[in-house]
């Protein structure tokens, strides 16, 4: 772990699974610290990841799921022919607009978690090859899983900001800070 989550209230489970969720959002947001649009959004391996492209994902990934959890529509919703615009920008979108974007979905999951009567609560899975048929999870499960996908991004975006300039996640976090690194 490359920060330190602080520990939650004495059995604030919601506050100890938002909190590492955000931790991964943090890694994730540091990855693009001092770098240009164009460097952002360059893929400097065999991959097709880009950073501001796994910002983009992860925003919408983490919409898909609140939208999933209320049962409501998502305004984003992708299909297979939209599916790879969810890893680059198009059009006039930029870092900052998805940075702001996500910023209010995260916003929305934290009231929507806060405000649940349980996390033991349940919500369907939607009717694809990869979901059980006629399955449900819990609200915990959610947060769980937005812990995971968050952190796996997180190391693709390590891999992506190292490969473009060097920058670990130790030097990302002492940019962020003002501080030097090593320290």
């Amino acid at each position: 772990m490359v920060t330190h989550v602080p520990a939650e209230t004495f059995g604030d489970e919601r506050g100890a699974l938002l909190s590492f969720i955000e931790a991964q959002r943090g890694g994730l947001r540091r990855t693009v610290l001092g770098l240009t649009e164009e460097q952002a959004a360059s893929r400097p391996s065999a991959s097709e990841l880009s950073l501001s492209g796994l910002l983009k994902h992860v925003a919408e990934t983490e919409l898909n799921w609140l939208r999933m959890a209320q049962q409501q529509p998502n305004e984003k919703q992708r299909t297979q022919e939209t599916w790879a615009d969810s890893f680059r920008l198009t059009g006039d979108e930029s870092v900052p607009q998805v940075l702001e974007f996500w910023a209010g979905v995260s916003g929305e999951l934290e009231k929507f978690v806060q405000d649940l009567p349980s996390l033991d609560d349940t919500f369907p899975l939607p009717d694809q090859p990869w979901f059980p048929k006629e399955g449900r999870v819990s609200m915990r499960w959610l947060l769980l899983h937005l812990i995971e996908e968050d952190a796996r991004h997180a190391g693709h975006a390590d891999v992506v900001r190292e490969s473009l300039d060097g920058k670990t996640a130790f030097e990302l976090i002492a940019q962020e800070s003002g501080r030097s690194w090593p320290a």
